[in-house]
C-alpha cells in the first residue's frame, strides 16, 4: 500500500498564484502509523482532505492504493472512500439521535458491505462497550464511550487507510492516552496505515513515524 504525491499544488481559488500548499515529491509506504504535525492553520487537515479525495488539487498528482484519486469524479471518490478509508474526527462525528449500532450499521450500508452482527458485537466488547449502551442514543453516551463507537465505525469495514485528525484536543490526559492505545490496537490489529494529525507533538510517543508538515511541503504564511 502506498501514497504518492507528485508535484502537488492546492489552492482556494483557481490560480497559481494564490497557492496554500505545495508538495513537489512524497511517498509513504507500508502498514505504518504516522504522527503528521504541526501549528494550527498550518495545512494539516487541507493535506489529509487530499489524500481522502475530499478536495482536489489545483495541479499535480495525487496515487492512493495505485489509484489516481485526483483523476476521479465525485461518485468514483465516495466509492473509493467508502472502501478503503476510515476517519476519526475531533468531534467524532457520530449522529446524535442514532444508537452506536446505528451509526455503525450506517458506515457499513454507504460501504455496500454485509451486516455481520457477531462481527460488529465482538469489536464493540474488544474495546470495552457494554452491550446495554449499544442501544443508546450517542448523545447519552459519555466521551471515552463515544471515542470507542468512532474508532469502531472507522474500523468495521476493515479500512487500508485510517486518516485521524485533531481527536484529542477537548480530551484530558486520562481520556487522551485511553484513546490513543484503542487507536493504536485497532489499527496494528488490522494492518491499517495510519495517519493521525495533531498539534500535540507529546502523542508523536505512539507512532512509529514523525513527519513536520513543512518537511514535505510548502506552506502559504508559514
Amino acid at each position: 500500500m502506498s501514497i504518492k504525491f507528485s508535484n502537488v499544488i492546492h489552492s482556494y481559488s483557481a490560480s497559481l498564484d494564490h497557492w496554500t500548499l505545495k508538495i513537489s515529491d512524497w511517498k509513504i509506504e507500508g502498514n505504518e502509523s504516522i504522527f503528521i504535525h504541526g501549528p494550527s492553520g498550518c495545512g494539516k487537515t487541507t493535506l489529509l482532505r487530499l489524500i481522502a479525495g475530499l478536495i482536489n488539487p489545483l495541479q499535480g498528482s495525487i496515487n492512493v492504493f495505485n489509484q489516481r484519486i485526483d483523476l476521479m469524479n465525485q461518485r468514483e471518490r465516495d466509492k473509493f472512500r467508502a472502501n478503503n478509508v476510515g476517519f476519526v474526527f475531533q468531534e467524532f462525528n457520530l449522529i446524535p439521535y442514532l444508537s452506536a449500532i446505528e451509526n455503525v450499521r450506517l458506515a457499513q450500508k454507504f460501504a455496500g458491505q454485509q451486516i455481520k452482527m457477531k462481527e460488529l458485537f465482538s469489536l464493540f466488547a474488544e474495546l470495552n462497550l457494554k452491550e446495554h449502551d449499544l442501544h443508546k442514543p450517542t448523545n447519552q453516551l459519555s466521551i471515552g464511550e463515544k471515542q470507542r463507537v468512532a474508532i469502531v465505525r472507522a474500523m468495521i469495514n476493515k479500512p487500508n487507510l485510517l486518516i485521524v485528525d485533531e481527536p484529542t484536543s477537548s480530551l484530558d490526559k486520562a481520556n487522551k492516552d485511553d484513546f490513543m492505545r484503542l487507536l493504536m490496537d485497532s489499527s496494528e490489529r488490522n494492518g491499517t496505515l495510519l495517519l493521525f494529525v495533531s498539534h500535540e507533538y507529546h502523542l508523536s510517543s505512539f507512532f512509529n513515524k514523525i513527519i513536520a508538515l513543512n518537511e514535505i511541503a510548502q506552506i502559504q504564511g508559514f
